[in-house]
C-alpha cells in the first residue's frame, strides 16, 4: 500500500501524461491520489515543492535501477510508471564489462519510457515537465518539516552530476579488491558506455539497431589497460 506521499507523486506523474505541468492542478492531484488538499500541502508545501519531489524521486529511481543492473538483477521498475529490464541474462552471469553494458542498456531504456530520466540525463526539460530550482534559490521558501521534502528541496542532480553518481556506483560495485589503476580503468569504461548511451538517448535508433554490439566493441578496445577487464588483481589482495 503506497503512502500518501507516494500516491500523490504517482498522481502527479500520471497527470503529466495528458497535460503539461502548467496545466496540472493541485486539487486534481489530491483527488486522484484520494487524499485531501491539506495532506498534499503538508507533504510538499507548494506546487514547486511537489515538482522538486517528483524530479528527486525519478532521479533516485533511475539510480536504483543502475544499482540493480550492476548487481545483475532485472529492474522492478524505473522511477515513475515505466518498466525496463535492467540486465539481460548474460549480465547476471558475467563480469564487469557485461555489467557496464547492462547499465548502458538500462539507461537508454529508462530514458525511452520515462521523460524525467531523459530530461535529467540531457538537461532538456521542454515545456511539459517542471524544471524546479532548489528551494534555497526561491525567495521566502520555508524549510519543510518533512525530511523527504527537505532532501527534494535541496535540488536534483544535473546531467554531469548524474553521470558521476552512476560512475561512483560502478566503482563501488565493481572496484572492490582492485588496484588504483584497475579502478581508474573501470571509471573510464563506465564513462565511455554512459557517453555512448547518451548519444542513443539523444538520437534513438530502431530496436535491434546494434547498440549492444557497439558497446562490446567499444569496451574491447577501450583504455590503456588492454582489451578487457577481468577479476580483481592478485596484487590488490594484500592492500
Amino acid at each position: 500500500m503506497p503512502t500518501a506521499r507516494e500516491a500523490l507523486l504517482d498522481a502527479a506523474f500520471t497527470a503529466l501524461a495528458v497535460r503539461p505541468w502548467s496545466g496540472v492542478r493541485m486539487v486534481d492531484v489530491a483527488a486522484a491520489a484520494g487524499v485531501s488538499r491539506q495532506t498534499l500541502y503538508n507533504e510538499f508545501g507548494t506546487k514547486d515543492g511537489l515538482a522538486r519531489a517528483l524530479v528527486r524521486r525519478e532521479a533516485d529511481g533511475f539510480l536504483a535501477g543502475v544499482e540493480r543492473a550492476l548487481a545483475g538483477r532485472p529492474a522492478e521498475r524505473t522511477a515513475g510508471r515505466g518498466t525496463v529490464r535492467a540486465a539481460p541474462a548474460a549480465a547476471r552471469t558475467a563480469g564487469p564489462e557485461d555489467r557496464l553494458v547492462a547499465v548502458a542498456e538500462f539507461t537508454v531504456g529508462a530514458a525511452r519510457v520515462n521523460p524525467f530520466v531523459r530530461a535529467l540525463l540531457t538537461g532538456c526539460w521542454g515545456d511539459r515537465l517542471p524544471a524546479p530550482r532548489p528551494a534555497r534559490t526561491v525567495p521566502y521558501t520555508a524549510v519543510s518539516p518533512v525530511p523527504a521534502q527537505r532532501r527534494a528541496d535541496a535540488g536534483s542532480p544535473g546531467p554531469a552530476e548524474l553521470i558521476a553518481a552512476v560512475r561512483d556506483r560502478a566503482l563501488a560495485a565493481l572496484g572492490t579488491g582492485r588496484t588504483k589503476e584497475e579502478a581508474a580503468e573501470i571509471a573510464y569504461r563506465c564513462e565511455l558506455v554512459l557517453r555512448l548511451a547518451l548519444s542513443y538517448v539523444l538520437a534513438p535508433t530502431a530496436p535491434g539497431g546494434g547498440f549492444t554490439r557497439l558497446l562490446h566493441r567499444a569496451l574491447a578496445g577501450a583504455g590503456p589497460g588492454g582489451p578487457g577487464l577481468s577479476g580483481p588483481s592478485p596484487r590488490a589482495g594484500g592492500r
